[in-house]
């Protein structure tokens, strides 16, 4: 049986809150995603789909439980070791605007340059390789600031394909996209997961192309994660459930249907 590329075993995520307290959002979270997979996260606001993603990021702490990269938990790597592991893209702009997107997106290769950050002919041919795969070769040289919120997610995302990372962490992708660009980035990301062997775990409002482009969901609720292909939640009434309302469901196709 394969290893599971990320595991959940029975994950708490939440804040510190005061008087050594603490604020849960999700507990109880069992899940797994294999290498070679897209796997798309949904839930209701306040449900803590970008929380679970930070706590498998190491970016805050998680408030119980276990999460396994390739069956090692996330607390045994070392730094570098992770970040050859594990990268994410996060919704906010960088704090980089004076740099150029050439520049930002080789800051992917920290974690192999070295102290200095010189890069080598490998090196340079990753970040232009990642420009390609967002189609942003052309913009390279322009600067950060003068990008907009959806050609900066983009460049986010080149940056951490130049990572080189077998898992790829993505926090509302496509918030910023039209429809084309939503739709591209998504088919991008899935050839990523099924030509490269990469690990995709993202987090999207867009239930009706989770549901047409993710090869399984994590469905977040007060009482856990609902996990499984799309065909089958919807089949056995989770992704009605997750709707909610009498007048809305959704068809063999995928489609979300108002009566």
């Amino acid at each position: 049986m394969p290893i599971n590329a990320i595991s959940l075993q029975d994950v708490a995520i939440g804040y510190p809150a005061r008087h050594n307290s603490r604020h849960i959002i999700g507990s109880n979270l069992w899940a797994n995603a294999q290498a070679g997979t897209l796997t798309c996260i949904i839930g209701r606001n306040g449900t803590g789909k970008s929380t679970l993603l930070r706590s498998i990021a190491r970016l805050q702490d998680r408030l119980g439980g276990d999460i396994l990269l390739g069956g090692k938990s996330v607390d045994s790597y070392a730094r570098d070791e992770f970040a050859r592991q594990l990268s994410i893209v996060l919704t906010s702009r960088p704090e980089a605007q004076s740099l150029t997107v050439g520049e930002l997106v080789s800051l992917g290769r920290t974690p192999y340059t070295g102290f200095w950050g010189r890069l080598n002919d490998e090196d340079r041919t990753a970040v232009t390789k990642a420009l390609a795969m967002v189609g942003m070769e052309k913009m390279r040289r322009r600067r950060v600031c003068s990008l907009s919120d959806g050609e900066c997610q983009k460049a986010m995302i080149a940056k951490s394909l130049a990572q080189s990372t077998p898992i790829i962490l993505l926090d509302e992708p496509t918030a910023f996209l039209d429809f084309h660009g939503k739709v591209d980035l998504l088919m991008l990301l899935r050839q990523l997961a099924h030509n490269e062997g990469k690990t995709i775990l993202l987090s999207t409002h867009d239930l009706e192309a989770a549901l047409q482009t993710a090869d399984r969901l994590w469905m977040l609720d007060k009482d856990g994660i609902h996990e499984g292909e799309p065909k089958a939640l919807v089949a056995n009434g989770d992704v009605d459930r997750y709707i909610g309302h009498e007048g809305v469901s959704v068809d063999n196709d995928f489609r979300i249907k108002i009566r």
